[in-house]
């Protein structure tokens, strides 16, 4: 009988495959394997087998990465195919103060800001406490006695330096920093050529091969053990080549990653220097209270394995270009803006008309809602090394799209403790859902389902509940403007009434138009577009409405987009500092997809869960005939409340309007697209 099991990995098995080969030899035919001396020889290579086949599958493991356990071995099969994981990230904010030099004898022209730490936090998170620093010097000259440090960027952590000597008589020298927690993208390097020089040369990071010349100041960095970097540097082909005493300074940030997110108040803790004659001075006096331009963000922990094994294989798939969807998707935030906590890519071909010739890219960054103008353009401007020729790259703004919830929750008044108390166990758990990855990130779907499930498993007095889901874009408007808006769900409209009043709105004003208006629409015949019109109510929840204008744009029911024919719209409801529209439509599946470029969101603040007693299960009344019958259809008022209830009515002379241009020639995207295209200078939905 031989031994065909030799895999085998636990210990009873492999010692049962012994002894029943040791039996069918009939040298041992007549041993007894339970008792005699032959057990514990069985167990000694029982053992041996089992060790040797445990550590030759963990060998095996750790050669592939999609299998490997340990981060030193994943990040070396990633580094193998040119990946090089982020670093952890330094929570970052920006500080302004002043200096006045009155008293401060003699005077000077300007004052130095020490590298190094510059703030220290008081008291944010209870005892908890950072210090925030600067890696460069900073020089401001002094005007009317005034030294002004302003919008300076400060970053979380320590900073360290680090000096290495190159010896060309040591071929297997390294330069590993030996510290964790470093933050790669805030690493300076200079060279000197020996200790004794004064004159530096710094050195850029660079992660590729690609326009390197056999001069170039380059370094290149690698992870090795215990989350720690090793420099490298050029071989004289690719990169300039070290010489022998060149002295290498390596200044550095150690930082606490996302634990010095959320710091808001700051005292001074810095070095500010000036020099005269000759001789340096420091001031200690008349230095201002710090102000914090918004509270300490972005840091955050070293990648972690499991983002490695995803985004390792797809950077090597990516080649270092950008031609599929996949590869923008993949290159953004590996490559170029770490930051981006979701990312969707289509290409024109996809809207309808087409725009060939264009890529669509909508970010949603870790930190705010929309991305910085200048952010945008760095992007685009990174891209053209990974981008192909004739492909034009376009950022489109964040679009969001709500669901609002409305749910008549049955309970068991035997089982709960109060209609409160339940009320607000299933709000929580509603909040947790909008907040789960489910839902924030592109390409989302809201699974009506198991919503539903979620409100029924949040307490065990909960029986059932009915749900009503309605989707709602804002829609935002340019006042005083002459304009063409059009706006998009992505999710096919529900026709619940053939005669009109299928969306809601929140109140505007229109030029020529005191009262406050809404939009309405009225379905066409074949039932898959329709036309839009404004009216008014005497108020928000009368059922008299008065058609004011008539055939002002068209709905698409099908591909859930609305466009308004130019108007004037002189006021709207006030949200962050914008004027909009809040626009409601109900959906034709109650499982929402985010499409393209819109960001799903619940919208629990405007969701309402109202407590039904269930007085069937209760035992209150078994027979059901008093039962409260709860309606599994939206209905209710025309309109949503708010709008410019208390503006006062914008006059507007036809020498100030404008005429916007109503061609779709736009950065956004066209009819076909889920945000819906907007004109130049034109509102749009976000």
């Amino acid at each position: 009988m031989p031994l065909v099991n030799f895999t085998n990995l636990d210990f009873e098995e492999v010692k049962s495959t012994l002894t029943e080969y040791l039996k069918s030899n009939s040298n041992f035919t007549d041993y007894d394997f339970e008792g005699s001396n032959l057990s514990s020889i069985l167990d000694v290579l029982a053992y041996n087998t089992y060790i040797t086949s445990y550590n030759a599958n963990m060998v095996a493991n750790e050669v592939f990465i999609d299998t490997a356990t340990l981060r030193e071995n994943v990040i070396a099969l990633a580094r193998n195919i040119g990946y090089t994981p982020k670093s952890r990230k330094a929570a970052t904010s920006s500080i302004t103060f002043f200096v006045d030099t009155t008293n401060i004898t003699p005077v000077p022209a300007s004052l130095t800001l020490r590298k190094g730490t510059v703030v220290a936090s008081q008291g944010v998170f209870g005892t908890g406490s950072g210090s925030f620093c600067i890696l460069d010097d900073i020089t401001v000259p002094v005007v009317n006695k005034i030294a002004s440090f302003n919008n300076i960027p400060i970053y979380e952590g320590v900073v360290v330096e680090k000096n290495f000597t190159y010896s060309d008589r040591n071929p297997q020298q390294k330069f590993i920093l030996p510290n964790i927690g470093i933050d790669t993208e805030l690493i300076r390097v200079s060279v000197r050529n020996n200790s004794s020089a004064t004159a530096t040369v710094k050195y850029s990071l660079q992660d590729n091969l690609f326009y390197i010349g056999s001069e170039s100041k380059v370094y290149f960095l690698q992870e090795v053990s215990d989350e720690r970097y090793e420099l490298f540097f050029g071989d004289g082909s690719f990169g300039k080549k070290l010489e022998d005493q060149n002295y290498i300074t390596v200044t550095y940030l150690t930082s606490n990653g996302d634990a010095g997110n959320g710091f808001s108040q700051f005292s001074f803790n810095g070095r500010i220097t000036y020099t005269r004659d000759g001789n340096e001075y420091t001031v200690t006096s008349g230095i201002s209270l710090v102000t914090p331009e918004f509270s300490s963000r972005g840091g955050s922990a070293i990648e972690g394995v499991e983002s490695v094994r995803k985004y390792a294989p797809k950077i090597y798939a990516t080649q270092n270009r950008a031609v599929t969807a996949d590869d923008y998707e993949t290159l953004i935030p590996a490559r170029i803006y770490p930051d981006t906590e979701s990312i969707s890519v289509f290409g024109g071909e996809e809207l309808n008309p087409p725009q060939y010739g264009k890529v669509f890219i909508s970010i949603k960054p870790k930190f705010g809602d929309f991305l910085p103008n200048l952010i945008k353009e760095n992007i685009k401007l990174k891209l053209k090394k990974y981008a192909v020729a004739g492909v034009v790259p376009e950022i489109l703004d964040l679009k969001y799209l709500y669901i609002e919830i409305s749910s008549k929750i049955y309970y068991n008044t035997n089982l709960a403790p109060s209609p409160a108390d339940v009320s607000s166990i299933v709000s929580n758990n509603a909040s947790k859902y909008a907040n789960s990855t489910e839902l924030n990130k592109y390409g989302a779907r809201f699974k009506y389902s198991k919503f539903l499930k979620i409100i029924d498993d949040s307490h065990p007095s909960v029986t059932s509940n009915i749900t009503i889901m309605k989707m709602r874009r804002n829609l935002r408007v340019v006042p005083s403007t002459l304009a063409e808006y059009q706006i998009g769900f992505g999710n096919q409209f529900h026709i619940a009434n053939n005669s009109g009043y299928n969306i809601k709105s929140s109140a505007f004003r229109i030029f020529g138009v005191t009262e406050n208006l809404y939009l309405g629409d009225i379905p066409n015949s074949e039932g898959t577009t329709g036309s839009l019109f404004f009216f008014s109510l005497p108020n928000v929840g009368s059922q008299n409405p008065s058609i004011v204008r008539s055939n002002v744009g068209t709905i698409d029911y099908i591909n859930g987009i609305i466009t308004i024919n130019a108007v004037n719209i002189t006021a709207g409801m006030e949200k962050d500092g914008q004027q909009i529209i809040e626009i409601q439509a109900t959906p034709l599946s109650n499982d929402v997809v985010g499409l393209q470029d819109l960001y799903l969101q619940l919208d629990t603040s405007n969701s309402t869960f109202e407590m039904v007693s269930d007085e069937i299960a209760s035992g209150l009344d078994p027979s059901a005939s008093s039962y409260i019958v709860s309606s599994s259809y939206a209905e209710g008022n025309l309109v949503r409340v708010g709008g410019p209830e208390n503006v006062t009515p914008t006059v507007v002379t036809t020498a100030d309007i404008t005429t916007t241009n109503n061609s779709f020639t736009g950065t956004t995207s066209t009819s076909g697209t889920s945000g819906g295209s907007t004109p130049s200078g034109a509102g749009s939905g976000y």
